[in-house]
């Protein structure tokens, strides 16, 4: 059983003596039913009518309201109230939608409208009851992810990407019939910043995010949102350099080995390496040819710039927090051949080189990107006898250390 805060229990039960109940809903119970302590908590307030639900928020503190179609009250960073409410499509777009909320609405009518059976789970705090209407616990228990509604869930077309990020952060499948249901939804009313919102969860919050980019392909996302790397499918690479298979598999190796290397970095940076290894060979499609008796992409990594920026564009990567994520990606993704290339010349490479290379990316991002590239051929059919080290990539951060180069 997971702590509750306590402001959570005060709240519920300033509710139930105001004559309604306050159900726990959505991520904090299907956390919680995980064995995970959630961080944010989700009510949902049924029989207190909005004026009355308000006047008992303000004696919690400050209440921020939020949302335009419909209102949510939050208290603090990690807690949101909202009534049970309706929704109904009324257009094209995220926005596209009438909502209206009903504090006497039936449990099961209100959480009809949400994605998936798993988020669709409520919870009484003050007497531990479950309320399971879509057997969302089933689900748990067979990690499978099952929309709860095929009238309702195409309504919004960011579900289909919040399938792949939820199937890959819990490594559930995803029920066929659902996965039909996202291959039918029209994704071309998504703005570019909810895109990189579930991307960004796909790539940070699990831990093999392989998972979720098999399955942006499974559902149809990257062939209809992302060209640049639905181009890597199928180009084909030396087996003796890459035995693990084509260029979109090399990169499914490399993300995961990414995801491994940046826990001890700040956000924007955990950003920066993640996506620079998703980018860092979308020169191949272009580059790729047989040549002298075996295939090459010569130049891939220069090649590779111009694809990254529209890829980029595509969910409008700039800055976070002050830090230029974007030029950092398209410079990773320009020289991630670099720290191999300095090692097979080590005996010639300078200080000077080393400095230049400086001045055009940060050398400890480089060093994890290149790292990541190179155990990304590593797949588990590949024999352990043929797998490659990092050795290159290892010389080059001590290189760096001792020059005192690193950002």
């Amino acid at each position: 059983m997971t702590e509750i805060p306590e402001k959570v229990l005060a709240l519920a039960k300033a509710v139930r003596d105001a004559g309604g109940r306050a159900l726990l809903v959505g991520g904090c119970v299907r956390d919680e039913l995980m064995g995970q302590q959630p961080k944010d908590w989700d009510f949902e307030v049924y029989g207190v009518e909005p004026a009355r639900l308000r006047e008992l928020l303000d004696q919690f503190g400050s209440v921020n309201v939020v949302g335009e179609a419909f209102t949510v009250y939050k208290l603090g960073a990690h807690l949101d109230i909202s009534l049970p409410r309706r929704e109904r499509k009324t257009g094209r777009g995220h926005r596209a939608f009438f909502v209206e909320g009903d504090p006497g609405m039936a449990v099961e009518k209100a959480a009809e409208r949400r994605d998936f059976t798993i988020n669709a789970i409520l919870q009484d705090p003050l007497t531990g009851d479950i309320i399971d209407p879509f057997r969302g616990r089933d689900d748990l228990k067979d990690k499978t992810l099952r929309a709860v509604s095929p009238k309702t869930f195409p309504e919004d077309s960011l579900r289909v990407l919040r399938a792949a990020q939820f199937a890959a952060r819990f490594e559930f499948q995803i029920d066929p019939e659902t996965v039909d249901l996202c291959r039918m939804i029209d994704l071309t009313d998504l703005p570019r910043e909810r895109i990189w919102g579930e991307v960004e969860k796909l790539l940070l919050r699990a831990q093999r995010p392989s998972i979720g980019l098999k399955w942006l392909h499974e559902l149809h996302v990257i062939d209809r949102l992302f060209p640049e790397i639905n181009a890597l499918i199928d180009v084909p690479q030396d087996p003796e350099w890459h035995p693990e298979g084509d260029v979109f598999i090399h990169t499914l190796l490399t993300v995961d080995r990414a995801r491994e290397l940046i826990d001890d970095l700040p956000y924007p940076k955990q950003v920066t390496v993640m996506l620079a290894a998703l980018a860092h060979d979308f020169g191949k499609p272009a580059t790729t040819e047989f040549l002298e008796g075996r295939l090459r992409s010569r130049e891939h990594e220069e090649a590779g710039v111009e694809p990254t920026i529209s890829f980029l564009d595509k969910m409008n990567i700039r800055t976070l927090d002050g830090y230029d994520v974007r030029a950092q990606v398209v410079a990773l993704v320009r020289d991630h051949l670099k720290p191999g290339e300095f090692y097979k010349k080590r005996e010639e490479v300078g200080v000077g080189a080393f400095r230049r290379l400086a001045r055009k990316c940060d050398l400890d991002l480089l060093y994890r990107v290149a790292k990541s590239d190179s155990l990304g051929r590593n797949a588990e059919h590949v024999p352990r006898e043929k797998w490659y080290t990092a050795e290159a990539q290892e010389w080059f951060i001590n290189r760096v250390r001792e020059l005192d180069l690193e950002q």
